[in-house]
């Protein structure tokens, strides 16, 4: 078994809004996230619209990229970086929609959900 590098930068191919930050720390605070792990956002297949985000804390693994954004750090397969590639994690707190919300500029379609989306 290989070690795991890390291979850090500190631009972000993902970006976390202040907000989706604010949240991201008192999940990981309430939850007793251990400090070695960090936000993994990726796609899996599936969902209304062909694709799903996935959003969670993980350990990094052989295959993630690293980067960071706001001072937290991210984990995204490197084959995920098609789907991802410049899109913005946010937190929604509205009446209608309170939840993270992702803005991806390479999805052609999402639906209604904004979980799910085509490329």
């Amino acid at each position: 078994m290989s070690e795991v590098i890390d291979k850090a930068v500190n631009t972000s191919s993902i970006v976390l809004t202040d907000d989706a930050v604010v949240q991201l720390k008192r999940i990981m605070n309430e939850q007793n996230v251990p400090k070695e792990y960090g936000l993994r956002v990726g796609v899996k297949g599936g969902g209304c619209s062909g694709f799903s985000y996935v959003l969670g804390f993980d350990v990094q693994k052989e295959k993630d990229t690293v980067t960071y954004s706001n001072g937290i750090k991210v984990f995204m397969e490197k084959s995920h970086g098609i789907y991802l590639l410049g899109m913005e994690v946010d937190w929604l707190n509205g009446l209608n929609n309170r939840g993270f919300a992702f803005n991806n500029p390479n999805a052609s379609e999402s639906c209604g959900c904004g979980t799910s989306f085509n490329a």
